[in-house]
């Protein structure tokens, strides 16, 4: 067994994860070899750009095809997040269909600017050992212009001229439509407590 590996699947905020991880005392291997990800103990996907070249990146590897079959926890985030849906309008692109319902783009509402990017709150959180410490109101940070609509695995919600997921989780795939790495305390936090899940 590995411990926590990081899907190397060509997305931007790979360093920052890694880093965020480091600061909680936790080393990870960045990887795209289907053997090294599917002997982990956690599972991070990130993912920054479009749902489209991210699938693609992933069948390369043989990765949508293992990723869902993995029984120790994941976790997605941002784009990471969204590929764990069954579609996303991102270019009419199938994602690995673990989680239900489909990616839409954000629409612009009240003068509000696509993407959403900076800082909002978290609101409807569920009792969740992936929430344990963060409270409703407290903010993380986002940079997006998909989400998935609220739904029966959404455990936190945001909201920018509408609800959308925030946080979701599906047996032992999660997800955060935030960037937990750029969220200071309430990132390192839900980052922690991934880390805890099963343990």
């Amino acid at each position: 067994m590995s411990g926590v590996v990081i899907i190397d699947n060509g997305g931007g905020n790979v360093a920052s994860v890694r880093y965020a991880l480091e600061r909680l005392g936790v080393g990870a291997l960045l990887s795209d070899d289907p053997e090294r990800v599917a002997a982990a103990e956690r599972v991070i996907l990130p993912g920054v750009g479009a749902a489209r070249d991210a699938m693609r990146r992933l069948a390369a590897r043989g990765l949508d095809r293992l990723v869902p079959t993995l029984t120790r926890p994941v976790l997605g985030i941002c784009l990471g997040m969204q590929l764990l849906c069954a579609r996303s309008e991102e270019g009419d692109t199938p994602g690995l269909g673990i989680l239900g319902g489909s990616v839409a783009r954000l629409a612009p509402a009240g003068g509000l600017a696509v993407p959403h990017m900076g800082w909002n709150q978290l609101e409807g959180l569920a009792p969740h050992p992936l929430l344990s410490g963060i409270a409703a109101g407290d903010y993380a940070y986002f940079v997006h212009s998909y989400a998935l609509p609220v739904g029966p695995d959404t455990v936190a919600r945001c909201d920018y001229g509408g609800a959308f997921s925030a946080v979701v989780s599906r047996g032992n795939f999660h997800g955060a439509q935030f960037h937990p790495e750029r969220s200071a305390g309430v990132g390192a936090r839900l980052l922690a407590n991934f880390l805890a899940l099963g343990a």
